[in-house]
């Protein structure tokens, strides 16, 4: 009897389960049986590809979803080989899974949640290209070619050469505009993969992007949920970086992985050449014009797009000194002076801070509702389990964790995301009752699923809480509410007649879609054919609809051939420059790129 049940155990246990459904999945695969295939997976289930299945970006829901996927996907993609690279575990009914498989053209890592009536979710995700594979561990370079060569060229030769005919003698196959750690990071990609790439940045630095930001901006996101691709922050580097030491890093960065890169210099123009396949790319470097033609263009240029500069009547009479939170230069000049800042996010609540802290009179004008959470809070909870150091001590890598995270369909998350914020709401239940007290306005989200949800939806709202709310609610951070009126001489005037006196306005009014930027470069048409970045689809606040399941337009396919964007904090530059990089590489080598469920333009801007 004791024999049985341990049989039984043993294939009921998490390993078999995983290794059953594998192998009659693969064996449907290899079939090319799709229904057979579509009925393994759940009522409710999702499977989220990265690249691996559609050369693109792309979930799909339902065992119909799957189905279409597999119709159109299949047959190119070939894939083979699943097999689990460690113990599936299993909690509350879903047995998890880490997976490995092969491609027709790359190899891929994935993520499996197993129910009793079949899978939950899948995350497919191409890690590299067979015959294409970066250069690293038992194939990295040598680095001397031993021996004795004439006309030998040092290290520093070579890559002089290659800097001063680089856009001149060869041209770039893909220009990346912008030098943020979104195009670096991207240009990292880009370099290990042999792709001839040039990164165009207007500042003088890399960095500069940071150098040039408030003097008090630090990172909220701690160091584990931060680093870039190849070369992590060394295990002393600070958990919240200053901006300053953050463009250190980049600049750094830029020179150790010998990323293409121009500083001083502006792409003013950008035009498609449907017959050449190609773009003519101009860029102004100062002393000179240089036209370029590569195949593709990547806009780098911040996930936020171009600061939303409001226009109030009075703003032409105003005395005082205005500008955006963009162009903000810190607080020192402004010791005894009376500032409103318009805004109640993240960059308002840091630039109020610094203000106080420097002796200036702050009114915060509160226009609609703001999540707060308290930075301690969200690491514990939030981010803890995977960017932290007891998630480094419990052997979860920066790629598992990012994997983890991206294992989660967007359309799901919230179930996820919703009790960490109740915990949340229940533990700071002191300090939200001060915010309200004084007549701060708070939200959840529109559906109580907090921070990750509202930036993943509409990259604003919320703050994370690093000081600033303890001035609110002390009073020291004067609140006011309302939509502005106009602006006068010397004061800010709300709709309700409410005055405020103002040496200083800041219009922390924060930003727009990305593709502003090509309207500018490109022209309105050809941003209006690739529409709108950013958000889910959702149907909550700022995230019309309808849903979409992965972000607008980002690191993927557009409507416009050869045209991409690049951006999010430096997780997702990290994270996803390597799936952007990939479907480069693989044009670059004309390996063919059937692309599954090109997403169609809902919203403009």
């Amino acid at each position: 009897m004791a024999q049985t049940i341990g049989r039984e155990a043993l294939v009921d246990s998490p390993q078999a389960r995983v290794d059953a459904w594998l192998e009659r999945f693969e064996a449907a695969l290899t079939a090319r049986d799709v229904e057979t295939a579509a009925r393994m997976f759940a009522t409710e289930s999702y499977w989220r590809d990265l690249v691996a299945f559609t050369w693109n970006i792309k979930t799909v829901e339902g065992r119909e979803g799957v189905a279409d996927l597999l119709h159109a996907c299949l047959d190119h993609t070939a894939p083979s080989g699943f097999r689990v690279t460690e113990p599936p575990t299993e909690a509350d009914g879903v047995v998890e899974a880490w997976l490995e498989f092969d491609t027709a053209t790359g190899r891929g890592q994935g993520h499996l949640r197993l129910t009793d009536e079949g899978a939950w979710t899948l995350l497919t995700a191409l890690r590299e290209l067979k015959g294409f594979e970066e250069p690293r561990g038992p194939r990295r370079p040598q680095g001397v070619e031993h021996g004795v060569v004439r006309g030998r060229r040092s290290w520093a030769e070579q890559r002089e050469r290659e800097q001063r005919e680089l856009g001149y003698q060869r041209q770039p196959y893909v220009v990346v505009i912008g030098g943020g750690q979104g195009g670096i990071a991207l240009g990292a990609r880009l370099r290990q993969l042999d792709v001839p790439s040039l990164v165009v940045e207007r500042h003088a630095r890399p960095g500069d992007s940071w150098r040039a930001r408030y003097k008090s901006l630090c990172l909220h996101d701690p160091v584990w949920y931060d680093h870039l691709p190849y070369l992590p922050f060394p295990d002393n580097w600070p958990v919240f970086a200053p901006k300053d030491k953050i463009a250190d890093w980049l600049e750094m960065y830029v020179r150790v992985m010998e990323v293409p890169y121009w500083t001083r210099s502006e792409v003013t123009s950008a035009s498609w050449d449907e017959r050449t396949q190609q773009w003519t790319v101009t860029v102004d470097r100062g002393e000179e014009t240089v036209v370029l033609t590569p195949r593709h263009l990547v806009f780098a240029t911040g996930m936020s797009g171009k600061p939303n500069i409001p226009s109030f009547p009075g703003m032409d009479v105003f005395e005082g000194e205005q500008h955006h939170s963009s162009q903000h230069p810190g607080p020192d000049a402004y010791t005894g002076k009376k500032a409103v800042v318009i805004g109640s996010n993240n960059s308002a609540h840091d630039i109020c801070a610094a203000l106080w802290e420097h002796g200036a009179d702050v009114t915060m004008v509160q226009r609609s509702s703001t999540h707060v959470v308290r930075s301690e809070s969200l690491m514990e909870f939030g981010l803890g389990d995977l960017y932290s150091e007891r998630a480094v001590a419990a052997g979860i890598t920066t790629e598992k964790a990012d994997l983890t995270f991206a294992s989660l369909p967007y359309r799901i998350m919230p179930r996820f995301q919703i009790p960490i914020y109740e915990k949340i709401k229940e533990r700071d239940a002191d300090f939200y009752a001060r915010l309200e007290k004084v007549g701060f306005q708070l939200d959840w989200g529109d559906d109580g699923s907090g921070l990750f949800m509202k930036y993943l939806r509409r990259g604003s709202g919320y703050y994370i809480d690093v000081g600033a709310s303890e001035l609110v609610t002390e009073g020291k951070i004067k609140l006011a509410h309302g939509q502005i009126d106009h602006l006068t001489r010397d004061s800010v005037v709300l709709a309700d007649g409410t005055e405020l006196e103002a040496d200083l306005v800041v219009y922390a009014t924060g930003y727009g879609s990305m593709n502003g930027w090509v309207a500018d470069i490109a022209g309105q048409e050809m941003a209006d054919r690739v529409g709108k970045c950013w958000g889910l689809g959702s149907g909550t606040t700022k995230d019309p609809g309808p849903w979409e399941g992965e972000q607008r337009n980002m690191w993927k396919p557009t409507q416009q051939p050869g045209l991409w964007f690049h951006g999010g904090n430096l997780h997702q530059s990290r994270h996803y420059s390597l799936y952007l990089a990939l479907q480069l590489k693989a044009r670059y080598e004309g390996i063919p790129t059937p692309v599954y469920g090109l997403e169609e333009v809902h919203h403009l801007s």
